[in-house]
């Protein structure tokens, strides 16, 4: 017997592939990943219990759900039901391809007011198309059996009833199972970011095509929209700096300040001479230019390289196009 584990790396996905392992049923961790949120933290975890794990990349279909959520957004820009059921959908189809049975996951009862309530549990399940094949071990006791519990795969005896918000049981739990190393609860999806989210709001509203180096870009910087389709990232350090630069390309806009240290500049768009001379003043007030000392940036791409001259000027100026 196999189970398949949409595993986040988190305590309580590290939980449920434990109580399932621990019936004599070999479990494989999935983690999805996209842009906005990486396998690290899951591989780090399931090397702590010995978990086999296989990453799966799912960035183009959760792209188009995340621009366009049936059962819309969370607090910010997370589909957390869509999202939920995507990766159980993905989960079911390799069942048959891993040779495995069912599904399982770390999902608690009410732990999230919005996403894991009965009705969002339901629907997610539902949506899966594999609804008689999700088991939640944490809280399996308070919501009705599945397939693997009703054909005696799983001992549902075994399983917890565990809801709400506290982590306290969980904890308890972990000490029993003597899994010391897991991660904190803090969220590693960068849809629940309110600043990440406003940029990806605002790229979705100018753009029809959104690349992985967008997503990319919007994790490092400042970011302004100085017209409807320019804008620009500015590194606010030497890594920030070198990410920047190395996502530019051939069709973008480099600026730096010629003589004092400052930002990498990357514009993206078009750059007529009025957005070029703020973007110029944008680059020297980021920098360690004097003030009212004018001061050269160097403006690279499409093939040309050009310097023109900038005046510092207050930050506050850029403040309303600030993402």
């Amino acid at each position: 017997m196999k189970a398949l584990c949409v595993f986040s790396g988190g305590l309580d996905s590290m939980l449920a592939a434990q109580l399932i392992r621990a019936q004599g049923i070999d479990v494989l961790g999935l983690f999805f990943e996209t842009p906005f949120f990486s396998s690290q933290k899951a591989r780090a975890s399931a090397a702590a219990i010995q978990l086999p794990l296989k990453v799966v990349d799912l960035t183009e279909p959760h792209l188009e759900i995340v621009r366009h959520p049936a059962h819309g957004y969370g607090g910010n820009m997370n589909p957390c039901i869509d999202c939920h059921a995507l990766m159980l959908r993905t989960a079911g189809q390799m069942l048959e391809e891993e040779g495995a049975h069912f599904i399982i996951t770390g999902e608690v009862l009410g732990q999230r007011p919005m996403s894991q309530n009965l009705k969002a549990l339901a629907t997610v399940a539902s949506q899966s198309g594999f609804p008689r094949l999700i088991l939640r071990p944490l809280s399996a006791k308070l919501l009705q059996a599945t397939l693997p519990e009703e054909k005696g795969w799983v001992q549902r005896e075994l399983l917890l009833n565990l809801s709400g918000r506290s982590r306290k049981p969980q904890m308890e739990l972990a000490r029993k199972l003597n899994i010391m190393d897991y991660p904190s609860p803090a969220g590693g999806c960068l849809l629940t970011d309110p600043i990440f989210s406003k940029r990806l709001k605002d790229l979705f509203s100018h753009e029809t095509q959104v690349e992985i180096r967008d997503i990319e870009l919007m994790k490092v910087g400042r970011h302004f929209r100085i017209a409807p389709h320019t804008r620009l990232v500015v590194g606010r350090n030497k890594a920030e700096n070198e990410t920047i630069a190395s996502l530019a390309k051939s069709d973008d806009f480099l600026l730096v300040a010629r003589s004092v240290p400052g930002p990498t500049v990357l514009v993206l768009g078009a750059l007529p001479p009025e957005q070029e001379r703020l973007a110029a003043s944008i680059t020297v007030s980021y920098s360690d230019a004097r003030d009212r000392e004018p001061t050269e940036v160097r403006i690279k791409g499409r093939g040309e390289e050009r310097t023109v001259s900038a005046v510092k000027a207050s930050k506050a100026e850029f403040q309303n196009m600030m993402i």
